[in-house]
């Protein structure tokens, strides 16, 4: 009698567990598409070579994201159900993997963002992305809702003094303003409109559902001392912040979605300032001014709970741009005897690899050569800290995502 009981204790119980399967699964496929739109310029485009990889798999704690998108042979795992659109300079549609950066041998955020937020749903995305390298919020991003760009007198003054076209400066301004915020939404709108073109399968019933957006940009605002005069003083970046505003309402109401999540990649090339050496002091107040405007909308009462942060300064790696910091020194030393003559450019070739080899283990030379691909500003190019910032990027969407 009690075999009995068990025993139908046992189907039931194997009944329910696979009927929960099915129900979970069947919820997964009707549910709509989640789509995410990263939008910024070069470090969203992406200028990690793809070489830059492995330096992941030196550290014991980056390690477990390279086996999150190389397999054993170290090739790119297939993304088989997560799709891209891509625009910028050029455009580029298809599945997820390498060479959706600046061009075919980088890559930036995208990579890991997708590998994490597809880990994190367990179900198909889309992501949109729209980058475009040198561009500012002031005028190629500037959103409708902003007004048009006000020339501080200060600057209007130097033109003038320098013999330029006031109007003629003023119209060409004028013509910029914006354009890249509407490629943006002209690109999102495309690929939704046309949502087939891109995701293979793609069901109508099902539909899609605009599920985040990142935006990540702010270099060309940070250095433009003409736009940001007081850059080194407490608030010396407020218009940054107040146009910013006008982006988080525009991109929700230009793209239909009134509760947008939004994440803003705050800039963080150098670490945290708090780490700066004495080369880097210089810059402390203008980095820490402009980090304080990008973060200061997420922090404010109208945006609570559906913009926040990701502090790309967490990310940067304080070794690796220490050694590419005294790399670069003694290149420049090299550099200043050959243009003064004392050396030529062979023997200055000659005698910078011979210091090199003296002054670095062997161990830093492999990191150098392995970790770093570009400069500074495109956060060295260093597929070590890209990776860490896209996979930032997806747990604070998921994260947000799951107090919904």
């Amino acid at each position: 009698m009690k075999r009995n009981v068990i025993q139908k204790t046992i189907v039931c119980i194997f009944a329910w567990v696979s009927f929960a399967v099915l129900a979970t699964h069947a919820t997964a496929q009707d549910r709509p598409i989640k789509v995410f739109v990263l939008v910024g310029q070069s470090n969203m485009q992406g200028h990690a070579k793809t070489s830059t990889l492995p330096h992941l798999k030196m550290d014991p704690t980056t390690r477990p994201i390279l086996d999150e998108i190389l397999d054993q042979s170290g090739n790119p795992k297939p993304f088989k159900d997560v799709h891209i659109s891509f625009q910028s300079n050029d455009s580029k549609t298809g599945l997820m993997g390498l060479g959706f950066g600046a061009d075919e041998s980088k890559f930036g955020p995208e990579l890991t963002f997708a590998a994490y937020m597809k880990k994190h749903l367990g179900e198909p995305i889309l992501i949109i992305k729209a980058a475009w390298g040198g561009k500012s919020l002031h005028t190629d991003f500037r959103p409708p809702s902003a007004g048009p760009y006000v020339f501080p007198q200060a600057v209007l003054d130097r033109l003038e003094k320098r013999g330029k076209d006031v109007a003629v400066a003023k119209a060409a301004r004028v013509a910029a303003t914006g354009v890249y915020y509407k490629k943006t939404i002209d690109h999102v709108q495309a690929v939704l409109s046309d949502i087939d073109s891109t995701v293979t399968g793609y069901d109508q019933k099902r539909g899609y559902e605009l599920a985040g957006l990142v935006w990540f940009q702010g270099w060309n605002d940070m250095v433009d001392q003409g736009v940001y005069p007081n850059r080194a003083k407490a608030g010396g970046y407020d218009d940054y912040t107040k146009v910013l505003r006008h982006l988080i309402r525009d991109f929700r109401k230009d793209l239909n979605a009134p509760k947008l999540p939004i994440v803003v990649g705050v800039m963080g090339v150098g670490g945290p300032t708090n780490n700066y050496g004495p080369d880097q002091k210089r810059f402390k107040a203008m980095h820490q001014n402009f980090r304080d405007a990008m973060a200061a909308p997420a922090k404010e009462e109208e945006f609570k709970g559906n913009v926040f942060n990701v502090l790309t300064e967490d990310c940067w790696d304080i070794e690796l741009a220490a050694l590419a910091n005294r790399r670069d020194k003694l290149k420049g030393k090299f550099s200043k005897l050959r243009k003064a003559g004392t050396l030529s450019k062979e023997d200055s070739k000659k005698e910078f690899e011979e210091q090199y080899l003296k002054t670095f283990t062997e161990k830093e030379r492999e990191a150098l050569d392995v970790g770093v691909s570009n400069q500074a500003y495109h956060y060295l190019g260093s597929g070590k800290i890209m990776a860490l910032i896209g996979k930032r990027f997806a747990e604070a969407l998921h994260q947000q995502d799951g107090k919904q």
